[in-house]
């Protein structure tokens, strides 16, 4: 990425794309529509409240980096209920992406005793806002985002510059030249966003885990709980 790419402001260029939107909504008379990879239910709260009065907006739920179908499986049931309960997100959509495990150990193999934050976190933003990308754009979806940059745990910059560069890979492999997907910047985590997906998860009581979801991080967690060795 560019030395200009590391210096944005990415949630002065949200707020940017999102005046350009409205102004474009007020002409057209339609909201574009926002593919949104999501990880789990409390991250998508504050998302989903902030996005939905600009987007037609559906939920992308990929997440091959979770370690259990069974936590795999609640995140998503707590992905529905949530916006069939919520008043501002009774209009999302909720796509369930495959669950395939196989595919995060590929990416982690050699590199399962790295921190969190580091390098196999940056390939597993990657691997999940790809296939967001490529779904977005083979199902005709104006843009697409994820609600990571939400969490206090996750790098925004690393998420921004991710999307930028699907955005221009897509942009140049588009077979006629005429499809394209925009990434929505994201850093949901300003303005009190953090703290406000908290209110809501104690509003709503949704299940709030206290893991990524992959198995290298519920061993950092249990480790930190003294619970392993």
């Amino acid at each position: 990425m560019s030395e200009l790419s590391q210096n944005l402001n990415y949630y002065q260029e949200f707020e940017k794309q999102l005046k350009i939107v409205d102004k474009e909504s007020g002409i057209s008379g339609r909201k574009p529509t926002l593919l949104l990879q999501a990880c789990c239910c409390p991250c998508s709260s504050h998302c989903l409240e902030v996005l939905t009065s600009h987007f037609d907006v559906t939920v992308f739920f990929y997440n091959p980096n979770i370690d259990e179908v069974a936590e795999f499986q609640k995140r998503l049931d707590e992905l529905y209920r949530f916006t069939k309960e919520a008043d501002f997100a009774l209009d999302v959509k909720v796509v369930e992406g495959p669950y395939e495990p196989e595919v995060f150990y590929e990416m982690a193999k050699g590199r399962e005793d790295l921190p969190e934050r580091g390098e196999r976190c940056y390939d597993c933003y990657e691997l999940r806002l790809r296939k967001t990308a490529e779904y977005g754009l083979e199902h005709g979806f104006d843009y697409f985002s994820t609600t990571l940059s939400i969490s206090p745990y996750k790098v925004a910059r690393w998420i921004n510059e991710i999307g930028m560069k699907l955005e221009e890979e897509l942009r140049a492999s588009s077979k006629d030249g005429q499809r394209e997907i925009t990434f929505l910047f994201s850093d949901f985590k300003k303005k009190n966003g953090y703290k406000r997906s908290i209110e809501l998860s104690e509003e709503y009581g949704l299940y709030r885990q206290d893991y990524c979801g992959c198995v290298f991080s519920k061993r950092d967690r249990d480790l930190k709980k003294g619970n392993i060795d």
